[in-house]
């Protein structure tokens, strides 16, 4: 959230799946052990004199210290932001500044972090807490995905509310003020670096850094909140049909598909983030923490880990992880892994194969097909195992 997640390239060679044709140089590894992130505090709506219910946390002080202010013994990981006010000007930039000065009047704005056709990110400051305002842009109310996109906020509104009342066993930042109407949220900003800043990196994370975020994810796919908030994103028949219909999947991919779902009819479903790019965790001095929740629901067990997968293309040791981890709950598990990965794979297929590409982008293109080749193998493997 912090940061925008852009497209990366790596030329090396895609990486085994439980299930497909493996090189004989890929062996499994031992799973990671998932921990728990700290929990979020608990809060309480209060009213701003304009009478508006506002959802506002208290500032629990934690191995981090109060909000905002390192904890003794530690260096300090202040934030340096340079101020900008040419880009606190804009015209996008003040219509928004005005909806969070509604819900938040002390907020002090430092520093745009990102303007896009969709959000728009503000730095800032509530006292000494230093806090970020995330936006909907008031391009993309006028866009052809309003609708969608709106919604996508609510959500994540609705999310951060609901983790307000139940905690969640992962980190991510506090909740401090939410406008629904307006599509504002004031959020902690939370020391750290996000674990790439790229969607595809070609520079991987340490292996304890993908340690850790498999653990946050494996612990967050594991956890039953006792909340009706989260409904089930995807229907997976439907993506099926879509890429279908494209070209990116042949009719005996479509049938494999299919097939395994049918199979998968029984199982029960996870909470997943639903858009765990590694830009979208980020790496505090203590843990992971995911950021942008607007996608959070029910999906078939490992799809933030398929995710992981596709983007993580020259981390063999990361992937072998993964693979093990989504084998380690049965042949059901590896089922629901296999088909989540090849609908994550066709999804960055239609965003990345487009007319233009450059030099590098055809080279990630081509890895996205080989990885796809390899997810449907698989697939078809697990099909004649049944």
């Amino acid at each position: 959230m912090y940061s925008t997640a852009s497209t990366g390239t790596r030329s090396s060679s895609p990486n085994g799946v439980d299930g497909a044709t493996a090189r004989p140089s890929r062996s499994p590894l031992r799973p990671p052990t998932a921990g728990a992130g700290r929990p979020a505090p608990r809060g309480a709506e209060l009213r701003d004199p304009r009478g508006r219910t506002t959802l506002v946390t208290r500032p629990v002080a934690d191995q981090a210290g109060r909000l905002g202010r390192p904890a003794a013994g530690r260096a300090p990981e202040a934030f340096v932001d340079r101020v900008d006010p040419a880009a606190l000007q804009t015209p996008a930039v003040r219509a928004v500044l005005a909806n969070v000065a509604r819900i938040c009047p002390a907020f002090l704005p430092r520093q745009v972090l990102r303007e896009g056709s969709r959000h728009i990110l503000i730095a800032g400051t509530i006292g000494r807490a230093p806090v970020v305002a995330k936006c909907l842009a008031p391009g993309a109310l006028r866009g052809e995905r309003a609708e969608q996109l709106v919604e996508r906020f609510h959500h994540e509104v609705a999310v951060y509310r609901a983790f307000v009342r139940h905690r969640p066993p992962v980190r991510l930042p506090r909740l401090v003020a939410a406008d629904h109407d307006r599509c504002v949220l004031v959020l902690e900003r939370v020391p750290g670096r996000p674990a790439a800043r790229e969607r595809h990196p070609v520079n991987a994370p340490t292996p304890g850094e993908v340690r850790a975020v498999l653990g946050a994810v494996r612990t967050l796919n594991l956890w039953r909140p006792p909340t009706d908030v989260f409904g089930k994103p995807m229907d997976y028949q439907t993506e099926i049909a879509r890429y279908h219909s494209l070209g990116l999947l042949t009719d005996r991919d479509a049938g494999d598909l299919r097939g395994l779902l049918h199979g998968l009819s029984a199982v029960p479903w996870q909470l997943n983030h639903g858009d765990a790019l590694l830009g979208n965790i980020l790496l505090a001095p203590s843990g992971p923490v995911l950021l942008d929740w607007e996608q959070a629901g029910w999906y078939l067990p490992g799809y933030d880990l398929s995710v992981l997968w596709s983007v993580l293309s020259g981390d063999t040791a990361a992937r072998r992880q993964i693979s093990q981890l989504a084998q380690s709950g049965g042949t059901l598990a590896r089922d629901a892994f296999l088909v989540n990965l090849v609908l994550v794979l066709m999804r960055e297929l239609r965003l990345h194969d487009v007319p233009g590409a450059g030099e590098e982008q055809r080279i990630m293109i081509r890895r996205l097909y080989d990885d796809s080749a390899l997810a449907r193998r698989a697939v078809r493997a697990a099909v004649g195992t049944r």
